[in-house]
């Protein structure tokens, strides 16, 4: 590759939140980096974030120290603030976390207390206060966070897209890619196109792990996906804001809870189960090529063993609407089968490592000429700005010593 022949200097695969926050980071930190982002789809943010439940997370659940925790908090912040500055759809709702099971208080005191770590103030409620916050949901205990919030996330991506500079090609669906570490990565598009970049930042979310083997790196995970399917809830009076249930701290997911959205509408869900596609929206979208990759990973299999019991729950509640309501109940006695009517679902891109542990908090690597974003589930979109700054401070490291 001569100088002159690149197309760009950050070359970012991915047009979701965290792609685009990247774009955003590097031109802010950068000014005349010339950033090119490559989206398959026709737009942006058109799978994990703009198929989530829309909430600012307050970060209270992660581990003191760890990424999901300092982004979450920081992120949170700041996505409020990038939210009012370019007039984004969002509020500041607080949310409950409610136990309703006596084995869930220590979790719901322990939450307390990773709350205070992490800088969260958070207020404990007894059962009678419960019905201050949210007047038809049951439960022993609560806590409430006052700084959760919701938004328009595929707002939030539009707006640093346009606000990056950086030049987005839709329909760009990468085919292969050639890294020289010498001179930097060329990658062709299935459309025939060839864009070359000194540097490769990979932000493909879904596909991430495939991604980073093409550029000539090994993971060491695999993404499996994960489909969480949502209901509407046809009452959307009885909820008046967001309300969880207490995690099971070995997973990731935070379970079935209710969420009303900037639109007024209160979603219910989601749960998690197994996807058969990468973009596996439903149980008829199947493509054995995928399948047959993820299975072929010896961390899915030790992973099936350490957790059929969650996932049998979880399979149990995708197929029964009775089993899904029956968990809704738990929260809000009111619900009925005839009060959720069926949404649109979304995929996680969950990496598993080859023992079957869950990767549990996000995950960046770097290889020559390459940055990956190989785990960025939920909190990321909350998390995106700081997550941004933080991928783009190291590609333009890799830059500047190219």
């Amino acid at each position: 590759m001569r100088v002159g022949a690149y197309d760009c200097d950050v070359l970012v695969i991915g047009g979701g939140i965290v792609g685009l926050s990247t774009a955003f980071a590097i031109t802010r930190a950068a000014p005349g980096t010339r950033v090119t982002v490559l989206e398959k789809e026709p737009g942006v943010a058109r799978h994990q974030t703009g198929r989530n439940s829309g909430v600012i997370h307050s970060g209270i659940y992660y581990r003191p120290g760890s990424l999901k925790a300092r982004y979450a908090v920081r992120g949170a912040a700041e996505m409020i603030k990038f939210c009012a500055e370019y007039g984004i759809a969002h509020a500041v709702t607080g949310k409950l976390i409610v136990a309703t099971e006596r084995e869930e208080l220590p979790r719901l005191h322990a939450l307390v207390q990773r709350g205070r770590e992490n800088g969260i103030p958070v207020r404990e409620l007894g059962a009678a206060q419960i019905g201050e916050y949210e007047p038809e949901v049951r439960g022993l205990a609560a806590i409430h966070v006052g700084t959760t919030g919701i938004c328009d996330f595929v707002g939030v991506a539009r707006q640093l897209g346009e606000a990056s500079g950086a030049e987005i090609r839709y329909g760009a669906r990468v085919e292969r890619i050639d890294r020289r570490p010498d001179r930097g990565v060329a990658v062709r598009t299935t459309n025939g196109d060839v864009i070359r970049g000194r540097v490769l930042v990979n932000c493909a979310g879904l596909y991430c792990d495939e991604i980073a083997r093409m550029t000539g790196d090994e993971p060491g995970v695999r993404i499996v996906p994960f489909r969480g399917e949502y209901y509407e809830l046809a009452r959307p009076e009885l909820v008046r804001g967001l309300v969880y249930p207490v995690p099971d701290p070995a997973f990731p997911f935070l379970g079935v809870h209710l969420t009303r959205g900037i639109d007024g509408g209160v979603h219910v869900g989601p749960n998690a189960v197994p996807a058969l596609a990468r973009e596996g929206y439903g149980w008829g979208v199947v493509r054995p090529g995928e399948v047959a990759t993820t299975v072929a990973w010896p961390g899915v299999w030790r992973m099936a063993r350490r957790h059929w019991r969650y996932g049998a729950g979880e399979l149990r509640r995708s197929v029964s609407k009775a089993a899904f309501t029956r968990a809704v109940r738990r929260l809000l006695p009111a619900t009925g089968e005839s009060d959720l009517v069926r949404t649109a679902a979304g995929v996680r891109a969950q990496a598993v490592l080859r023992d079957g542990g869950l990767v549990d908090d996000f995950l960046i690597r770097e290889g020559a000429r390459a940055v990956h974003v190989l785990n960025a589930p939920s909190p990321a979109a909350t998390a995106s700005l700081p997550i941004g700054r933080e991928v783009a401070r190291r590609a333009l490291t890799v830059l500047g010593s190219a």
